[in-house]
């Protein structure tokens, strides 16, 4: 399934730059970011709910937010690029230019 992974960090408070490079971190291995703090993920269900939890164990829930946009296996056509930056293939693992 393709979901899109957000996430909001609070960086002024304790630990705050800890938690946001710990969660870029684990969503840049799972996924390809293509903005700052969004990242699109192809996942069974299985590794769905690990990421789920391993992010929600990281953040601290009182400041910091995770949202998780699931979009299925048939989601071509529910995601549209437009600007600039070139869109990266999740499937075959190449760019489209």
């Amino acid at each position: 399934m393709f979901v899109i992974i957000t996430y909001d960090v609070s960086v002024t408070s304790k630990g705050g730059e800890k938690r946001l490079r710990d969660v870029a971190k684990y969503c840049e291995n799972i996924g390809q970011r293509v903005q700052n703090s969004v990242f699109e993920c192809l996942l069974d269900y299985a590794k769905y709910k690990k990421v789920k939890s391993d992010l929600t164990d990281i953040i601290d829930v009182k400041k910091d937010s995770l949202r998780f946009y699931n979009l299925g296996n048939k989601w071509n056509n529910k995601v549209v690029h437009i600007g600039t930056v070139e869109s990266f293939n999740m499937e075959s693992g190449t760019l489209i230019l």
